[in-house]
């Protein structure tokens, strides 16, 4: 296979990898000049029209999510029975030959790893995809740390006939849900059961259901309690290990109900947020439907402690004397009412036996049980909670309010514990967005933000909150932060030294608490440029850092050379005006060689020297007869 060119750009080039349906190529291609990986169908499986649809689902499932922790999948195609999809090529391990070399990860390793794989899914649930075989053989580490989820193989759209019912059991294992086990409904929550599974992996060293064969470990997946992984790691925080048992809860609606829920927790732990997890209790007298519990009756040779014949089939004589001892019973409760009844009618007026609960929801507790007493009722704290409510608030009564029950009955009542208190999460030293980020998942709210200059600590750095750390506050408390400016820096401005000599321009420059830099010199034709700036590289009045240099340019006269060559050729009468002009303009003189007076008008001016004269200088112009 290796040197094979498929779709006529990908050259295989190595085998990287191998699994049990598909094998994994390095590639190069052709048309890109880059690397890819290349996963294709193995042989056996080709015929198989079902496994190469389930194959070419990876390519559909993941084609349209665009995320930095899934594997991309650039093409699928088909060539000379060969099945393959192109994929993204990822330099790094897996996180199974990551977890056999560490034998575990250390627990803000894990959180961080777990964080970016509840990011990627959360993207393909958000495109109803279920992975449905999350494990750490298909979860990938680049060498610069990112995680890259892989393997959709057997990723299903949620539609109608997911949540149908299937004897098939897809997945792995070690690491797929009791649901999955059992063939039964699943949805995002089986893939957020299988992370967990992983979580408790890097954490221990080892997953927590295995046996000799796979419906073994099935089966413990349905049956088998999970032992906590701080039992075996007791060095990771109750809040890591309470978010993993959450994840792995055996029903469904008792797990996180989405990855954005677990997503929120990890991101809260792996940023040390004070907070606990909380699980999802539900009463027991919540509706629930269930599948028909069938007893098997135990065949007569199946070994079973037996139970004594008297408990299971009692004789007539036993019944005889339980129904004589329960009607005694019953007497003796009856004239025993009685006599109380005779008591109170003799000794107090008639009172109604049934009062009415009276409404005490929102009185404070010493109230309440005052007006419960004034109607003959005692009261009963059932419950205290924290909540919204200010402290010993009646939040709830059992039985409701306005029913009738009996004189001296007790009254079972829920109040609060008031408002529950936070701890101030360490804010100092992280930037400014991931103090907001932490402020919000804490269930803060961010305040005032000021800035100052700090010599020592980055630009938008936390330098100090209000309240300080570990300060109980209350839920939505404004935490204010003050954060770095960087290094402050004193400014002047640039004074002006145009027409000033250097040494003027080097005091003046210097008086402003800033340096000269490089002196520059050019010619001028003005002498009086000359030995004097005529310009600066920062202009006058702007604002620099104290200490930075200004460059400056110095004149050096040189006098204005003026081209007269223009006369040459010329009749005088013609060039007479030019002549004049240049005396007039440039002060130069002319002097007319072996002529006293002034040229015939019709001579013809032959030299001129120089052509090119300074301003005052002298011109010699020799003529010619026509």
């Amino acid at each position: 296979m290796i040197g094979k060119i498929l779709g006529d750009r990908y050259e295989l080039i190595e085998k990287i990898g191998e699994g049990g349906m598909a094998e994994v190529y390095k590639a190069k291609c052709l048309k890109l000049n880059r690397y890819n990986a290349v996963k294709i169908l193995k042989k056996e499986f080709s015929s198989n029209k079902e496994i190469v649809e389930k194959f070419k689902r990876e390519a559909t499932a993941i084609a349209n999510l665009s995320h930095n922790n899934i594997i991309g999948v650039f093409d699928v195609g088909t060539q000379d029975g060969i099945n393959y999809i192109v994929m993204e090529y990822v330099k790094g391990k897996t996180l199974k030959q990551i977890i056999r070399e560490q034998g575990k990860i250390p627990s803000n390793a894990a959180v961080e790893i777990a964080v970016q794989i509840a990011k990627a899914l959360e993207c393909a649930h958000k495109n109803n995809i279920i992975h449905r075989d999350v494990k750490p053989q298909n979860i990938l580490i680049t060498e610069d740390g990112t995680v890259k989820v892989s393997d959709f193989g057997i990723a299903k759209s949620v539609t109608s006939s997911t949540v149908a019912h299937t004897t098939e059991v897809m997945g792995s294992a070690h690491y797929f849900s009791p649901e999955q086990a059992k063939g039964s409904y699943i949805d995002e929550r089986t893939d957020i059961y299988s992370l967990g599974i992983v979580l408790y992996e890097m954490v221990t060293g080892r997953v927590p259901f295995d046996a000799e064969n796979a419906v073994s470990i099935a089966l413990k997946h349905i049956q088998e309690p999970v032992v906590p992984p701080k039992n075996i790691s007791p060095e990771i925080s109750d809040n890591l290990n309470n978010l993993i048992l959450k994840a792995m809860e055996k029903e469904p609606i008792k797990r996180y109900q989405n990855s954005k829920e677990i997503l929120n927790d990890l991101v809260k732990i792996k940023n040390n947020v004070d907070f606990n997890v909380v699980n999802n209790n539900f009463d027991e007298d919540y509706t629930r439907v269930m599948a028909p519990v069938n007893v098997k009756k135990p065949a007569q040779n199946e070994d079973y402690e037996d139970e004594d014949e008297d408990d299971i089939k009692p004789s007539k004589k036993k019944v005889k004397t339980i129904i004589l001892f329960s009607l005694i019973a019953v007497l003796v409760i009856a004239l025993g009412a009685l006599a109380a009844s005779l008591k109170l009618r003799g000794s107090t007026s008639k009172q109604p036996e049934n009062v009415k609960i009276p409404e005490i929801v929102g009185l404070k507790k010493d109230e309440a049980e005052k007006k419960l007493k004034e109607n003959g009722l005692n009261m009963n704290i059932m419950e205290v909670v924290k909540g919204d409510q200010p402290e010993d608030t009646i939040l709830e009564v059992s039985p409701e309010v306005g029913m009738e029950v009996k004189r001296n009955s007790t009254v079972n009542v829920k109040i609060s514990g008031g408002v529950p208190m936070l701890k101030t999460p360490k804010l100092v030293d992280f930037d400014i967005n991931a103090a907001k980020q932490i402020i919000q998942a804490a269930q803060l709210e961010v305040g005032n933000v000021n800035s100052e200059y700090n010599d020592d600590i980055a630009k938008d750095t936390v330098i100090k909150q209000y309240p300080e750390p570990n300060t109980e506050i209350k839920k939505g408390t404004k935490i204010d932060l003050v954060i770095s400016k960087g290094k402050q820096y004193a400014y002047a401005k640039v004074p002006n030294v145009m027409g000033k000599t250097p040494d003027e321009a080097k005091t003046l420059i210097e008086a402003a608490k800033l340096t000269l830099g490089t002196v520059n010199k050019k010619d001028t034709d003005k002498k009086e440029e000359d030995g004097k700036v005529i310009s600066q590289s920062i202009p006058e009045g702007k604002e620099i850092k104290e200490g930075s240099s200004v460059e400056i340019t110095v004149g050096k006269y040189k006098p204005k050379e003026i081209d007269v060559s223009d006369l040459k050729g010329l009749k005088f009468k013609d060039a007479k005006d030019k002549i004049k002009k240049y005396e007039k303009d440039y002060k130069i003189n002319f002097d007319y060689k072996g002529i006293n007076g002034e040229p015939d008008k019709d001579a013809i001016i032959d030299k001129v020297s120089p052509e090119s004269v300074e301003e005052g200088k002298t011109v010699v112009i020799e003529f010619k007869l026509p």
